[in-house]
């Protein structure tokens, strides 16, 4: 009997639930959703694949050793820097960018210019001939006002090129002169 009065109150509750104040409700949904018509676009043509032929006549061969090991083409030709010579040197200033190299004083010894350079809390004297930066810079010239130097820089096919750059005198800030 226990078991039976669950069921029974079940099955009231839900006869409750189907008089007639649920008509109004469903004549609105039934109203409501006369006119509804679902709109999902047509899914879009699918194209075939085309491969696109690879032509190396003409053309630079990305997977070239000699394009991936710039060391390995400078012996084989003769060309570019030499990267050896940069270990064996080991010069503090060839080891930053020459934009945080700073000239900070030019000095005449015996006849012979030259630049006071700063990088960090570093101070060195270069004199020409010397290396600067990370683009193996010769230091070519030295005046009062900037050194002059030539760069070998690599390009996007890996042939390499000179290039002339400067590095001027900075002026020191905050002083009152």
């Amino acid at each position: 009997m226990k078991r039976i009065m669950p069921i029974v109150a079940l099955c009231a509750l839900l006869g409750a639930c189907s008089g007639e104040e649920q008509a109004e409700l469903r004549q609105w949904m039934a109203d409501n959703s006369a006119n509804l018509r679902g709109n999902v676009p047509p899914i879009p043509e699918v194209t075939p694949y085309e491969p696109v032929p690879y032509d190396v006549d003409g053309s630079v061969d990305p997977f070239k050793p000699e394009k991936l090991e710039p060391v390995s083409k400078q012996k084989a030709t003769g060309e570019g820097p030499d990267f050896d010579a940069r270990e064996l040197r080991n010069s503090l200033l060839e080891k930053y960018p020459l934009e945080s190299l700073k000239m900070i004083g030019y000095m005449n010894v015996n006849n012979q210019p030259l630049a006071v350079i700063q990088v960090d809390d570093k101070i060195k004297q270069i004199r020409a001939g010397d290396y600067l930066g990370l683009d193996f810079g010769m230091v070519t010239r030295i005046t009062d006002k900037e050194i002059q130097l030539r760069e070998l820089i690599q390009d996007s096919a890996g042939d390499w090129g000179e290039r002339e750059s400067s590095l001027y005198l900075q002026s020191k800030e905050g002083s009152s002169k």
